[in-house]
This record gives C-alpha cells, structure tokens and sequence, in this order.
C-alpha cells in the first residue's frame, strides 16, 4: 500500500504542476489538431483507409514525443530528481508516477485528436481506440524511462527524439495493422505484448538509470 500511495502522490505531482504551469498539455492539444488539419489538406481525396490511419498515428507518436521531452527535464533544472532519489521511496515509483501522469496527457490529446479524426477522414473504429489505448501504455513506460535517460544529457531535446522514434516504430506497425489489417487481434495482442515488456524492462531498470 505504500508503494501504491507512493506512486499517487507522484502523479498528482506531475498533474497539479501541469495543471498550474498550462505548458505541455495545451502545446500537444494545439500541436495534435493543427498537425491533423495539415494532413486533412495534404492528403488527396481518393487517398486510402492505410495513408489517413498512418498520418493519425504519425500525428499521435509527435505528440507524445512533444509531451515527454519534457518529463524529467524540471525535476533536472531545480534538483528536485536528486530528492526523490534520495527520498525513502521505491526509485520505480518515480517511474511509474511519471506514467500515469503521461498517460493522463496522452489522454486528454487524444480525447481532442480521434474526433477530429473521425471528422475529417473516415471515422474511428473501436479497432483503432483499442490500439490507442494499448499504444498510450508503451508510448508512457518507454518515454518515462527514455525522458529520464536524455534529461542527464546536455543535448537533451536531440538525444530522446533519437531514442524514443525507433523504439516507437512497432507500436505505429501495430497501430495501422488493429486498424485496417486483415487479422487486428493479432495486432492488438502485439502491442499489449509490446506494452508488457517494456514496462518489465523500463520498471527493473530504473533505478539504474536515475542512479547514473
């Protein structure tokens, strides 16, 4: 239960500092409809089911990386990563308080990014919510840990784009595959594999990461 606490109070930190500071989540909300009207005048009319599904994709993975860059880089700049590392708390606490608080980000974008979807190409299938869902969970625990790797560095806005895009590879494949491939059950059990082990990984090597 204390690990449980723990994990709250971290994410109601990150939620209550995004919610005073209104810097992240109204750049994704801004970024994540502006990119999908761009595609929605870029994309010719007859342009397949697949081309619109990969552009919403391609505008969803943006958008993260624009929130998650941002992830530890306060905690870095004011030293507040040094006490929480040096708190009396499970160091993969951090980590997974910093998912949940990104999770909640990616949500609220998305909430604004598959209406405006379903209303400017072909709709939204339950297909493609459910990948949404289960590519938010692999998106947050590998840019959690990613976020915190590149913040140590002085390139920081270079290195996590470098990190994060090709790690976030599969979960595009899997993405447009639950949407408008001919099997999306065995897309989805991809990603919540994807997801799964990832998480494992991300979680078991945290504390090595902050450490460093």
């Amino acid at each position: 239960m204390t690990y449980v606490r723990d994990v709250a109070a971290l994410a109601r930190k990150d939620l209550l500092l995004e919610l005073r500071a209104r810097e992240t989540l109204p750049a994704m909300l801004l970024f994540v409809l502006a990119t999908l009207v761009a595609f929605r005048f870029a994309l010719p009319a007859d342009a397949s089911e697949r081309a619109s599904v990969g552009l919403l994709w391609v505008a969803i993975l943006f958008t993260a990386l624009l929130g998650i860059t941002r992830a530890f880089i306060p905690e870095r700049e004011q030293r507040v990563l040094d006490g929480l590392v040096l708190a009396p708390v499970d160091r993969s606490a951090i980590w997974l308080g910093k998912v949940l608080a990104t999770l909640a980000f990616l949500g609220a974008a998305e909430l604004v990014a598959l209406p405006a979807f379903g209303l400017f190409f072909e709709g939204v299938t339950w297909n493609t919510v459910a990948a949404v869902v289960l590519a938010d969970v692999g998106i947050s625990a590998v840019g959690a840990i990613l976020a915190a790797m590149a913040a140590a560095g002085r390139a920081r806005e270079l290195l996590f784009p470098i990190l994060f895009l090709p790690l976030s590879l599969p979960i595009l494949v899997g993405g447009v595959g639950a949407a408008v491939g001919d099997d999306p059950a065995r897309y989805l059990a991809f990603l919540a594999l994807y997801d799964g082990v990832f998480a494992i990984l991300a979680w078991a090597s945290f504390e090595y990461v902050v450490t460093e």
